[in-house]
């Protein structure tokens, strides 16, 4: 079987996508690849193809169990003979009868169990048709998600060295790929970038004023399931309970809930089409659901390459999704302490950079998706028509002299105040404060003006974004490195004033799929055999499969199998249920 038949009869898909087909004829030959492919892009075709059409058992290194299980069960739904080897697998004897009995197409791992003795002789006893390491960014240092297990697998790699092995990640910038191919043994010529763009994703930016006012909002307007991520355990209890007041089922996920809570937690997600939940960075990874239709982080994340990933778990499905940041000057504030106290002084320089380059996502009166793109060293247009700043332009405001009288307040106050208090010096105001401390004969006393004084919090804002400014565990102000320049003239300060509220609902909404009562009913089908089956019910078909249906309204098994993402197993399985419920349409 080529890939190609592979392709039609297990996926029902008559060609690949982007760079698919590359990355595949590379496996077929035995080369050594690295992907590096965004999120929805069909990543786990390029090595569930080959293992289909190679003799032998195809090896998958993932990060996660719950990842792995998921994979197993949609494999599994296409029509793959797949199982997972994992601590949370009673099967344990069952999966390696049928490896040694050649009943398997893919067998995944956790890197930690793939680098033991044991594993390397089972895999040792079997023929592997490759060997696929996913999330590869793991293995390099300058991963955001740097598991040291990962940095071990080149044993097991160079055990086989004529099975062609595969990397595959969506986020890698050009120090991280480098690191990666250097680990894995794979030459600079096997390197694969099929770019980073999610055209289907909307990227929205907004200071945080209002949290949970914001974010009701979002789930208002946005139609099934979001993932909501926040900075602490004790917010996503806050923040879940405020906004169940939504009505959408709400649930909160962090490392300290009990482990069957959590379990029941994510079981109840993945299988919901509607739920929001609201969750540290411990959630995500290991949820690969197509439908997520909003992702809403509550601060800033750690990195662009953190944000890149954990907004990527929206419309993997490639349906039109939102990726909202809320993010606020206290953001900035603790991270950068945080790389101050906590990072080994080699990592702080290049964490420091992540830093700056948030800082520019966030400030930007441009286009985020460019801001986004050039991080990854690509050379995007100045436009996508698809971001906040792109569909409602914002306004630009000149703030370096209001700039410079904030900083030089801060100054002339020893930097041990905060925002409200420098306000109020600016400002000119009496209060008890500042006759106590003699503020009010300070040369920078009442010298704002009435439109300055209306900038100096979102000025506060951008000069804390860019390390101009630095808060203390108490809110005190001081000057961090960017001040300087700023002070000297050397450096203009300009912000952007967001758009009004108004503006930003009447447009640029993500979805605007027309109501359609056929596709609603085929929903329906499709829930009704996911809770039969005991799968979530993307498991059975994507809402752009079912779209297709309505659309086609095939009233046979020969025309559903013409559709986009019917593969033989599907049709078989499932195939009678829809074919009637359009019939009887």
């Amino acid at each position: 079987m080529t890939p190609l038949e592979a392709l039609g009869t297990t996926f029902g898909y008559k060609s690949f996508r982007g760079r698919q087909s590359e990355v595949i004829d590379r496996v077929m030959a035995g080369e050594r690849t690295l992907a590096v492919m965004p999120t929805g892009a069909g990543k786990s075709l390029t090595y569930q193809i080959p293992a289909l059409c190679r003799p032998g058992v195809g090896l998958v290194i993932s990060p996660l169990i719950a990842l792995m299980h998921d994979q197993v069960r949609s494999a599994e739904a296409a029509g793959i003979r797949a199982a997972a080897l994992t601590s949370a697998d009673d099967n344990r004897d069952e999966t390696i009868r049928r490896l040694h009995d050649g009943d398997l197409d893919l067998l995944y791992v956790a890197p930690e169990r793939a680098n033991t003795e044991g594993f390397q002789r089972l895999a040792s006893s079997v023929r592997l048709s490759l060997v696929a390491i996913d999330e590869a960014h793991c293995v390099s240092e300058w991963g955001h998600d740097f598991r040291p297990d990962y940095r071990q697998l080149r044993g097991l790699l160079d055990a086989f060295p004529d099975v062609p092995r595969l990397a595959l990640t969506a986020t890698a910038d050009i120090r991280t790929r480098a690191d990666i191919l250097a680990q894995l043994g794979i030459p600079e010529e096997g390197l694969i970038l099929a770019g980073f763009d999610r055209p289907n994703i909307q990227y929205r930016i907004s200071a945080r004023e209002g949290l949970p006012r914001q974010l009701s909002q979002l789930i208002a307007e946005t139609e099934g399931c979001g993932i909501v991520y926040a900075q602490s355990r004790a917010e996503t209890e806050r923040l879940a309970a405020t906004l169940r007041d939504t009505g959408r089922p709400t649930r909160a996920y962090h490392a300290g809930l009990d482990p069957a809570a959590r379990a029941a937690s994510a079981k109840a997600f993945v299988q919901s089409e509607d739920m929001v939940m609201v969750a540290t960075i411990a959630f995500g990874m290991g949820i690969d659901k197509p439908d997520v239709r909003f992702v809403a982080h509550a601060g800033l994340p750690k990195s662009i390459e953190a944000y890149y990933q954990e907004t990527g778990r929206a419309g993997r499905d490639g349906d039109p999704a939102i990726a909202h940041l809320f993010w606020g000057a206290d953001d900035f504030a603790r991270a950068r302490r945080r790389i101050e106290t906590e990072m080994e002084e080699s990592r702080r320089g290049g964490e420091r950079a992540r830093l700056n380059a948030l800082a520019s996502l966030v400030e930007t009166s441009g286009c985020r998706r460019a801001v986004l793109l050039r991080h990854f060293g690509e050379d995007p247009p100045f436009t996508c028509g698809n971001c906040d700043n792109c569909l409602n332009p914002p306004a630009t405001v000149e703030a370096t002299e209001i700039a410079r009288k904030l900083l030089s307040a801060a100054f002339r106050t020893e930097m041990r105040y905060g925002i409200g208090h420098l306000t109020d010096v600016l400002a000119g105001k009496q209060t008890d404060k500042i006759l106590g401390a003699g503020h009010h004969s300070l040369s920078v006393f009442g010298i704002a003006t009435a439109e300055e004084l209306r900038l100096v919090k979102p000025v506060a804002r951008a000069l804390m974004a860019r390390d101009a400014l630095r808060a203390d565990d108490f809110g005190g102000l001081s000057f961090g490195p960017g001040a300087r320049p700023i002070l000297k003239g050397e450096e203009p300060v300009a912000i952007v004033l967001p758009p009004k509220r108004a503006e930003r609902r009447s447009r640029g909404t993500a979805q605007d799929f027309p109501h359609d009562p056929l596709f609603e009913k085929l929903r329906e089908v499709r829930r009704d055999l996911a809770k039969e089956q005991g799968v979530p019910p993307y498991v059975v078909f994507h809402d752009s499969v079912l779209r297709e249906m309505a659309s086609e309204r095939p009233k046979s098994l020969a025309a559903l199998g013409r559709i986009g993402g019917v593969g033989a197993a599907k049709l078989d399985r499932y195939g009678d249920a829809f074919v009637a419920a359009i019939r009887s349409y």
